[in-house]
């Protein structure tokens, strides 16, 4: 951007001496003290009240977001009325039918695979002989009766 060279108000040739020079300003001292300091600023100011009008401007047009929508699987284990809470404490109330993950008499089982670390996994798989997603198609490093979780 090229710098003026004479004075926006009288057409004085500018001396480019000092701060003002850096600034690139379009006043020379008589201009700028006569003008105040606000005329030297004049044109910034102006962009800022452009942008800060738009700004207002568009957060008055923006359309109110959409409610907020909670959707379930159809099988999902939580009920569909809304929870009751307890007068203390506000808890949810212990009667509130809850369908347990597994059958409590169903063992499950563990990968087994060896890790990096050289241990066995002990990520939890559905069937015996079964592996993680991590170690699909490697040997278990234990016995299957090893790999069984009793459940408690």
């Amino acid at each position: 951007m090229p710098k003026a060279n004479f004075c926006a108000e009288c057409g004085d040739r500018l001396p480019r001496t000092g701060w003002r020079a850096w600034l690139r300003a379009r006043l020379c001292a008589q201009c700028a003290h006569r003008l105040g300091t606000f005329a030297a600023f004049r044109g910034l100011l102006f962009i800022i009240l452009i942008a800060a009008a738009a700004f207002g401007f568009g957060r008055y047009l923006r359309p109110a977001p959409p409610p907020l929508i909670i959707q379930r699987l159809a099988n999902s284990p939580l009920p569909d009325s809304p929870v009751e809470l307890q007068e203390t404490g506000n808890l949810p109330r212990e009667n509130v039918d809850t369908k347990p993950s597994s059958p409590p008499d169903e063992n499950g089982y563990m990968c087994g695979a060896r890790t990096r670390k050289g241990t066995p996994c002990r990520r939890r798989v559905h069937a015996a002989g079964e592996r993680c997603f991590q170690h699909k198609g490697l040997p278990a490093m234990l016995p299957l009766e090893k790999l069984m979780i009793k459940s408690k």
